[in-house]
C-alpha cells in the first residue's frame, strides 16, 4: 500500500485570508481554471454561500454579503472574471516608497560645536553691526562654552572660546573676551541616594 506524504502548512502557499481556511482557497483556485464564464460565475456563487455558512452569526449584519464577495475577489487576487452581483472593492495601487530625506552634507569645522554653531556664525557674520548682532554673538559664545565644558570642564576657558569664535568666523568676529559676557557653566552633579536614618 502506497502512503501519500503528508502536506504541512509550512510547505504550502500563504493564504491571503486564513480565516476561511485552505479548502475555500482551493475552491477559489479551481474557479479560476473554469473556462466558461457562466459556469465560473455559478461556481463563485456557491463558494460565497459556503463562505457565509462558516460565519452564520454574521449573516444578518448589514453589508456582510458584500464583504463576502470582496473577500472572494481578494482570495482570487482580483483575477476572477465573473459577473459580480455587487460592487467589489478595487485593489489599491502599490504606493511608491517615499523619497529619502536628503541629509545636509558638508564638513563640520569643530565636531564638539556641531553644525548649528557653524550656521549661526555664518548668520552673525552677514548681519550689520548693532545690538542684535552683539547679542547673537554672545549667545553663540556661551553655547560654545557649554559644549566645551561638557567635554572637559578644565578647557572651557574664556580666551579659548574667543579664539575659536574668531577662527570659525575666519577672523570676521574678533571681539574682546569681556564683550562676550561668558557665564560659568557647570554640569549638575548626580544626586546621591542616601539612606534615611531616622532615629526612633
Amino acid at each position: 500500500m502506497e502512503v501519500n506524504e503528508l502536506e504541512y502548512n509550512t510547505h504550502l502557499s500563504r493564504l491571503s485570508l486564513p480565516e476561511y481556511g485552505r479548502n475555500i482557497q482551493r475552491m477559489v483556485d479551481y474557479a479560476l481554471t473554469i473556462e466558461d464564464r457562466e459556469e465560473r460565475t455559478t461556481c463563485a456563487k456557491t463558494i460565497v454561500r459556503i463562505m457565509g455558512n462558516l460565519f452564520p452569526s454574521l449573516r444578518d449584519m448589514p453589508g456582510f454579503r458584500n464583504k463576502l464577495w470582496d473577500h472572494l475577489a481578494v482570495m482570487a487576487d482580483y483575477k476572477l472574471d465573473i459577473d459580480y452581483p455587487v460592487d467589489i472593492i478595487k485593489p489599491e495601487p502599490v504606493k511608491a516608497a517615499p523619497e529619502k530625506v536628503p541629509y545636509t552634507v558638508g564638513k563640520v569645522k569643530v565636531r564638539q560645536y556641531g553644525r548649528m554653531v557653524d550656521q549661526l556664525i555664518e548668520k552673525a557674520v552677514t548681519m550689520e553691526d548693532g545690538e542684535e548682532k552683539t547679542r547673537l554673538i554672545q549667545l553663540i559664545a556661551n553655547h560654545m562654552k557649554k559644549c566645551v565644558a561638557i567635554m572637559n570642564r578644565e578647557t572651557a576657558e574664556d580666551e579659548k572660546i574667543r579664539q575659536d569664535l574668531k577662527r570659525l568666523s575666519d577672523g570676521a568676529i574678533d571681539v574682546p573676551v569681556e564683550s562676550l559676557h561668558l557665564t560659568e557653566w557647570h554640569e549638575p552633579l548626580p544626586q546621591k541616594k542616601g539612606k534615611n536614618n531616622r532615629r526612633k
